[in-house]
């Protein structure tokens, strides 16, 4: 039975705060924060009507580090769970260590004004976290954080080292508009446009962005055209699986979604330098990310499935050479909003994050200093996959990919 803060009021906080309160037993008392309440009121009350339980909403900025300190005193939770914007991480683990509670969050940091994210700001907090006692849990979403989970999975029970790996992101649903990003705008295009990063013997390889494309046949999506892209986690893939050769992270975008991405890109509508407009500094990006569709407001008309997961290669367990195993995850949209009102992007990064929390919570996981989820025991996380919405499944093929 624990009290839990969760910051932040977006599609991934719903699926994260329906699930805790379906999980009364673990999350007792639930607190809801945001710089807009009234988004917070919103899934309180959604959470009162599918679930009958009650959560308490307030209003805070999150790079308020003194009044944010000073919520998390008033409330007195175990943990907070950090669903905000990936550049508010570091004032809210500032917060948590002024007030001496363990923290979580889903995405590693990202400056403002870089579209860079990379964990070394927040490994720099190990000393500060150990020291006070704390715990700091980054990446406990789906990409980054199960697909963590999944390779070290697969170390522990498959294979003995893990040489080569690819990690296959794959959004087969439709959303019926034009377009729009299944998570934060502003975050989404920042990711999609940075140059692509691959890890390969012993260091990160660059190249433009959306320059590397590969057909895929996904299960229960069917073919589909996937670019090389920079995620977090082969970063600390890369640091926790030492023997790694070649790691690479991929991402589905259909031919619209290139398409309309192009042309905001060559109109300067994805810029992140302020610009000055009828006499006052605005950032493109951001001004387009408040005239798209709202990625929480996706749920109604998106249907299809996701399916992500990682494809491994390396020297098996049992000593029979060389094997190559795909673990992955099928998510339909339609099944993900009639259970808490959101589409699967938000329900597959949302769980995980419940998940982790609820092993904070009960002790599974445990430790001080700063941890991603490479260093925990795959095993419980992977049992409450299958437990709460988000069945993975496992299979050998016949050999490494030949992309």
């Amino acid at each position: 039975m624990s009290k839990v803060l969760v910051i932040g009021a977006g599609g991934v906080s719903s699926v994260c705060v329906h699930k805790m309160a379906m999980n009364a037993r673990i999350f007792s008392e639930i607190h809801l924060a945001s710089r807009t309440r009234a988004k917070c009121d919103a899934i309180a009350a959604s959470v009162l009507e599918r679930t009958g339980q009650t959560v308490q909403t307030y209003e805070i900025d999150a790079e308020e580090v003194p009044a944010l300190t000073r919520l998390i005193e008033q409330i007195g939770p175990e943990l907070v769970v950090n669903l905000a914007l990936p550049y508010q991480d570091l004032p809210i683990m500032d917060a948590c260590l002024a007030a001496g509670v363990n923290y979580l969050d889903t995405a590693n940091y990202e400056p403002k004004d870089q579209a860079r994210f990379e964990y070394s700001w927040q490994w720099a907090y190990q000393d500060r976290f150990k020291q006070a006692g704390l715990m700091a849990l980054l990446g406990s979403g789906f990409d980054p954080g199960v697909t963590s989970v999944f390779a070290m999975w697969l170390k522990k029970h498959k294979l003995k080292t893990i040489r080569q790996l690819d990690i296959l992101d794959c959004n087969g649903g439709d959303h019926g508009q034009a377009f729009a990003t299944n998570f934060n705008p502003e975050i989404n295009i920042r990711e999609v446009t940075a140059p692509a990063r691959h890890w390969e013997n012993g260091g990160f390889i660059e190249s433009p962005a959306l320059s590397h494309k590969v057909a895929f046949d996904f299960e229960a999506v069917g073919p589909k055209n996937m670019y090389m892209m920079y995620h977090e986690e082969l970063e600390s893939l890369a640091k926790f699986i030492p023997e790694l050769d070649r790691a690479r992270f991929w991402m589905t975008f259909g031919d619209a979604y290139i398409n309309h991405l192009t042309v905001l890109k060559n109109v300067g509508m994805i810029g992140i330098e302020p610009v000055m407009y009828q006499g006052r500094e605005i950032v493109p990006l951001q001004f387009l990310a408040s005239v798209l569709p709202k990625p929480e407001a996706l749920g109604a008309t998106t249907k299809g499935k996701t399916n992500i997961g990682d494809i491994a290669t390396g020297e098996a367990l049992d000593g029979s050479g060389d094997k190559t195993f795909y673990i992955y995850q099928i998510c339909d949209h339609e099944e993900a909003y009639a259970e808490t009102g959101n589409q699967a992007i938000s329900y597959t990064t949302g769980v995980p994050a419940m998940i982790g929390a609820a092993l904070m919570l009960t002790g599974a996981w445990t430790g001080e200093g700063v941890f991603n989820m490479e260093q925990l025991d795959p095993d419980p996380f992977m049992a409450m996959l299958n437990a709460h919405g988000l069945p993975w499944q496992v299979k050998e093929l016949a050999g490494p990919v030949d992309f």
